[in-house]
């Protein structure tokens, strides 16, 4: 996600709707809906970090990370940013922002942004975990907010701030068809920086997906799919929740010095 500046207040009107057809007639058995998503369910919740991270910075920002099961399979929600914004016009992100004063909490944050950002309702979405925050720079943190979408939702994007919304299979995330990663090193510690280029079979549009967006992409599918990758990855695969809190250590050694 694109760190942005708070919005002012007041929404523009939202001009255009989006939403996902099915490719065969009739929704699939709400059984088996109810029972993928269930399983996954399972596999968040063993990494809900739930508040043990909430004081861990002041400067605060929170993600939705929106799951929805389409044809017995799990997707993930994300927006293209409208060229008109300031910052990272046109990439590829989940809704998010910063946290403002009226949020109780990093959940209230994320759900707030989505339903600015998309038109997503808060009471349209199961949230199921937090995931561990991962620093943005040495004095900001962000919170990735996992939760289920309801499967009849309609994306309704603000335009001022989301050009388009698209849905990505979860597993194309461990078996891209196109990716390419880069490798950095900051503040003495190596980072594989994460390219997805996925095509959307429904209009046809390339869309890329890098950086934090494509990590956390990467890390939702490892946890709920429990595969390996077809590429390397950062990740200790037997130990996922570890390989989440060592990429704070950059950020405590950071702020230590603060």
């Amino acid at each position: 996600m694109p760190v942005r500046p708070s919005r002012l207040q007041g929404v523009s009107p939202r001009h255009k709707t989006f939403c996902w057809t099915m490719s065969r007639p009739g929704p699939p058995p709400e059984s088996d809906r109810n029972s993928v998503i269930d399983d996954a369910k399972a596999c968040l919740k063993k990494h809900d970090a739930g508040t043990k991270y909430s004081h861990s910075s002041s400067n605060k920002y929170s993600i939705l990370l929106p799951l929805l099961a389409k044809e017995g399979k799990l997707h993930l929600l994300f927006t293209l940013r409208s060229e008109k914004l300031r910052r990272s016009p046109g990439e590829v992100c989940f809704p998010g922002g910063k946290w403002e004063p009226t949020d109780v909490d990093d959940v209230a944050t994320a759900l707030r942004e989505a339903q600015e950002e998309v038109g997503l309702h808060p009471h349209q979405v199961e949230v199921v975990c937090r995931l561990v925050p991962q620093p943005l720079d040495k004095d900001a943190l962000l919170t990735p907010v996992v939760g289920f979408i309801d499967h009849n939702f309609q994306a309704q994007p603000n335009p001022d701030e989301v050009k388009n919304v698209f849905l990505v299979p979860l597993e194309y995330f461990l078996h891209p068809y196109a990716y390419h990663q880069n490798h950095v090193t900051r503040s003495g510690h190596d980072f594989i920086i994460h390219c997805f280029e996925y095509t959307n079979p429904e209009d046809g549009v390339t869309y890329h997906i890098k950086g934090i967006t494509a990590k956390f992409a990467l890390l939702i599918a490892l946890i709920i799919l429990g595969k390996k990758p077809t590429f390397e990855v950062e990740f200790n695969l037997s130990d996922l929740i570890s390989s989440e809190e060592s990429s704070l250590e950059p950020h405590k050694h950071a702020t230590s010095k603060l």
